[in-house]
């Protein structure tokens, strides 16, 4: 028999392990293994017993379970060891893509190749072998995959030294890493043959469903997790004791997280909070308290309430899919995947472009990540995009330009495409030729005559005439960049540019990330005649 937990749910899957865990014998304690599934809805504890066609034999209180190794990773002694020098791709980096991301995209892959998956952890569960076998199971050999999770540097050693083939992270490459690979033969590390962003990775704060607070500044968050605010009535709450929720010290959701909030400074130490292990226990202990806070991956809210965070300049975000598309949310960073320009082999590349693809955003978003597919959004006059540009304090010319953009808006949705620029340059950043494939599949299906309108934007440093004159360049030079790339897929749509130079801005200008995530090019499509 197949054992499956996923149609019962997480509730009823806790209680089957429970179940199963405590009728467990003390003398059957050695052998025993925990198998998990990647999406958090398989967690069974057991005897091992076998693994026979490809599928783990366990014994439980409930019987010997029979459970397909390509839905889960065998924990403990007694799992059965497999050789990952056998493998013929090895994939090496961040645990958060190696342990977050990779067994749901190895098993999304499988499927996509009509192959069966066998994955088997090894005893500390940082390493997985991932076995694909064509039509099913019952077809050749496609490839076995090794993947190793420790953190984000070592990727790029064991690119270096070729142990690995692909490198996973979650940041970008340091210049200093990127020529040592180039003088080891690797090539640009840089180019978008060798770097590939594969997912949005944000973090959004959770309260309690019941909590009346909508949101919170940056500083008022920052003194939250420093301890100097203790009680939601200081951030117009109700007078309520806040209980914080935080993760593991070595947990890379905690370190982004401080990161933004403290920068360079250290983080308040001996602050009391209630450390959980992962993301559902975060939601869940959050769920549980009416006074907490906390902070999960962007699938994971559980049913807790998401807080609106508003920036150090007053521009509040929403945690949504759309703003992290847009790389506008304040907690955010993208998940990369490197190769090396030389021993790059077809099965590695295969991988690598499913993993680009479209036909991988569903496992994406599945494993807590955000796609990088394209999404539309209305841009209503009662947004707080639209509020801001009724500013009664605008002096006549520039008031002029924000009445002319609300005017284009009403007319046009806003795509979740967004070109930026590298820093100091009128260069398209990394992930632009990613954007121009995805954006140019989309824009492929729209109706004959679809008008898309590209609007630029800078930061405000500069004359306000010389910067939206600066911006409408831009504009155009994207829009000939993506009717170029989408070549007669998209003579059927109507291209446009416009710029509104300092206008609208998505982040601080006080500081170069905020400059920079300023410097863009929006994507406005035009609404239908049914919208």
């Amino acid at each position: 028999m197949t054992f499956t937990i996923n149609p019962f749910g997480r509730k009823a899957a806790t209680a089957l392990v429970a179940l199963a865990a405590s009728a467990l014998p003390i003398a059957v304690l050695a052998d025993e293994v925990t198998l998990k599934s990647a999406d958090g809805t398989v967690n069974i504890v057991g005897e091992f017993i076998d693994y026979t066609d490809n599928n783990y034999v366990i014994r439980t209180g409930l019987g010997d379970l029979r459970i397909a190794g390509s839905r889960v990773s065998c924990f403990g002694d007694a799992c059965p060891e497999f050789d990952v020098n056998t493998a013929d791709v090895y994939i090496a980096g961040s645990e958060t893509v190696g342990l977050g991301l990779m067994p749901l995209l190895m098993s999304g892959y499988a499927s996509f190749l009509d192959a069966e998956a066998t994955m088997e952890a090894s005893e500390n569960g940082t390493e997985v072998l991932a076995t694909l076998v064509g039509d099913g199971g019952f077809g050749d050999d496609i490839g076995s995959y090794s993947v190793s999770s420790t953190n984000s540097s070592d990727a790029f050693a064991m690119l270096n030294s070729g142990e690995a083939t692909i490198g996973m992270s979650a940041r970008r490459i340091l210049p200093d890493e990127a020529r040592a690979l180039k003088a080891n033969g690797a090539g640009n590390m840089i180019s978008p043959k060798q770097e590939h962003i594969v997912a949005i990775d944000s973090i959004v704060v959770i309260a309690h469903p019941s909590n009346g607070v909508n949101r919170l500044t940056i500083e008022q968050l920052r003194d939250i997790y420093a301890g100097e605010i203790t009680n939601w009535s200081e951030v117009g709450g109700t007078d309520t004791p806040i209980t914080l929720v935080s993760r593991q010290a070595d947990s890379g959701t905690r370190t982004v997280f401080e990161a933004r909030l403290f920068g360079d400074e250290e983080p308040a130490s001996g602050v009391p909070a209630s450390i959980a292990g992962d993301n559902n226990s975060v939601a869940e202990m959050v769920n549980s308290n009416e006074g907490a806070v906390g902070y999960v991956g962007y699938a994971f809210q559980r049913g807790a309430k998401p807080l609106a965070v508003v920036n150090e300049c007053g521009i509040e975000t929403t945690p949504d899919d759309f703003s992290a598309k847009t790389e506008e949310y304040v907690f955010q960073r993208r998940m990369y995947l490197y190769s090396r320009e030389d021993t790059l082999q077809e099965t590695a590349k295969d991988f690598i472009d499913y993993s680009l693809s479209s036909e991988a955003d569903g496992v994406i978003l599945k494993a807590g990540f955000i796609d990088l597919g394209v999404s539309s959004r209305p841009q209503p006059l009662d947004s707080d995009r639209a509020r801001a540009l009724l500013d009664p304090e605008a002096d006549a010319f520039e008031g002029g330009v924000m009445r002319e953009m609300l005017g284009k808006m009403v007319d046009y949705d806003r795509l979740s495409t967004t070109f930026r620029f590298k820093t100091g340059s009128s260069r398209l950043d990394e992930r632009a030729p990613l954007d121009m494939a995805r954006l140019t599949d989309y824009l492929q299906e729209v109706p004959a005559g679809t008008r898309v309108t590209f609007v630029g934007f800078t930061d405000s440093i500069g004359a306000f005439a010389s910067n939206r004159s600066l911006s409408e360049g831009r504009a155009e030079e994207v829009k000939r960049a993506v009717a170029a790339f989408g070549g007669e897929r998209l003579s059927h749509v109507e291209f446009d540019h416009a710029g509104f130079g300092e206008i609208a801005p998505t982040g601080c200008n006080t500081n170069e990330a905020g400059r920079a995530n300023n410097r863009r090019v929006e994507v406005w499509i035009g609404k239908s005649e049914n919208s």
